[in-house]
């Protein structure tokens, strides 16, 4: 078996503001469609959401606030599943809920390191 992120981006719109009721759709949709991924024993790791705080480091100890100036798009979070192929885990992908909010899910493969 082989792992993939599923890494999703959500565009940065502050105007868009959900009712309790909304998001507790969303947050439903998510577990659904989590849930039914780790019911097939493809699950590698549930992941974590993203926060908007963030620091960029770069090389002579230079740091900048978060990687949004340049960026439309907001990176909110990852999931690993654990599929034979990257077609398989596409299909998967496909019933994100991100897609709904045009969002995007960008499916990775991740290499093992040997330590």
């Amino acid at each position: 078996m082989n792992e993939f992120a599923f890494i999703f981006r959500n565009d940065q719109d502050p105007d868009v503001k959900y009712s309790p009721e909304q998001m507790q759709g969303v947050l439903t949709q998510w577990r659904d469609w989590m849930g039914s991924i780790a019911a097939q024993n493809k699950l590698a790791s549930p992941g974590n959401r993203l926060g908007f705080e963030a620091k960029v480091l770069k090389p002579n100890d230079v740091i900048t606030d978060g990687p949004f100036v340049e960026m439309k798009e907001m990176l909110s979070g990852f999931i690993v599943v654990r599929t034979e192929t990257i077609e398989e885990a596409v299909e998967f992908a496909k019933g994100c809920p991100v897609l709904k909010m045009n969002g995007s899910v960008e499916v990775r493969s991740i290499i093992p390191t040997a330590m």
